[in-house]
């Protein structure tokens, strides 16, 4: 039997159908930062029909998917994991929903041919499709227990979404669109879940996130407040800087543009 203290169980929601941006690369970064400290990341797919029971997993991973797969995925979770997950959440594991896995982690998403998918209600936002799509580098001031980072990462949506009163932003938004180009918000935090935009994958160059998400599911796994030994993260800080300034630099030249 594993040692609760040195393993971390994630399910990987809809590896199948909601798997595009190469965001499967942000299990591989988890998988690799336990490793590093002697710990392993025990990983269970869960697909269309599948169940899944709250106390099983300590972390949740839905990534982001093309319509026509995100509209099967909606109904599917819906039905047969979407209380399932919001009792988990709730009762202390953590969740990283990406783009299309944000969306659903909401209360819905409307697409461009409207067309309403059903979101879970775990995260209070909306999404409704825009005429337009927002894309590119995107640089926030994002916020998780208390302490503030710079946090990198691409955009590729049609998505506007919009968070309810009482959520609070994963983010404000240094560089680039965010949940809909408007509010300077990007993403959102409930409890120990994350919704984001941020594709690239996310983790590899935000070592802080990840390691925020590997801190909460220790938590939920052990009961206690894991520590983690510091890792050498000087090249993801490298690749975050490289992308910050990238990030800003396309901010500068939209203002430009509108100045003229």
């Amino acid at each position: 039997m594993s040692d609760p203290a040195s393993t971390v169980r994630l399910c990987h929601l809809y590896p199948g159908e909601m798997n595009i941006y190469a965001d499967r690369g942000n299990i591989a970064v988890l998988a690799r930062r336990l490793e590093w400290r002697g710990m392993r990341l025990e990983v269970t797919e869960a697909g269309l029909g599948a169940c899944i029971s709250p106390g099983d997993h300590d972390l949740y991973y839905l990534g982001g998917g093309q319509d026509r797969d995100q509209a099967l995925v909606a109904e599917d979770m819906a039905r047969t994991k979407g209380p399932a997950l919001v009792s988990a959440v709730e009762d202390g594991a953590a969740m990283l929903a990406v783009c299309g896995g944000y969306q659903l982690a909401g209360r819905g998403y409307v697409g461009a041919g409207g067309a309403a998918m059903p979101g879970i209600g775990l995260l209070d936002a909306e999404t409704v499709a825009g005429d337009t799509r927002l894309i590119g580098d995107v640089l926030i001031a994002a916020t998780l227990d208390g302490a503030t980072h710079e946090v990198v990462g691409f955009e590729n949506h049609a998505g506007r979404t919009l968070l309810g009163p009482g959520a609070t932003p994963l983010g404000t938004v240094i560089a680039g669109h965010g949940n809909d180009g408007e509010s300077g918000a990007e993403g959102v935090v409930r409890l120990r879940a994350i919704g984001t935009y941020l594709h690239g994958p996310l983790l590899p160059k935000n070592p802080w996130v990840a390691d925020t998400l590997l801190r909460w599911a220790l938590a939920h796994r052990t009961g206690g407040e894991p520590t983690l030994a510091p890792l050498d993260d000087s090249l993801e800080d490298a690749a975050r800087q490289v992308a910050a300034g990238r990030a800003r630099g396309e901010r500068s030249e939209r203002l430009i543009g509108r100045r003229a």
